[in-house]
């Protein structure tokens, strides 16, 4: 009984943090997916410069440059293009406080 209990238990917690992990994923049908091309323009009206547009577990993932040359990485839903996450890697001299007033003053 009481192995049973445990292998329940574990097992379940296996199950919640499958659960979590695919949280990270976008779930829209393919159906309502927009072009990666009006993807590209929304991006690129923003200054930055696209090198790779993918597909990673449901969503489109950006990879490019902003107007000051840092490293971008992106992860965009694909039916309603909203930014999932950013992740940007700085050149040593890059101003940041662009990024911070933007975020701030949505």
């Amino acid at each position: 009984m009481k192995t049973t209990l445990i292998s329940s238990i574990a097992l379940a917690s296996l199950l919640a943090s499958g659960a979590l992990l695919a949280d990270d994923d976008c779930t829209d049908p393919v159906a309502d997916w927009q072009p990666r091309e009006t993807l590209r323009q929304q991006i690129e009206q923003e200054g930055w410069t696209v090198r790779r547009i993918k597909v990673d577990d449901g969503c489109y993932e950006v990879r490019g440059r902003d107007r000051q040359g840092n490293k971008l990485k992106a992860t965009y839903a694909p039916a309603s293009l909203q930014l999932r996450e950013l992740e940007i890697e700085f050149r040593p001299d890059a101003d940041t406080s662009g990024y911070l007033k933007k975020r701030h003053g949505q």
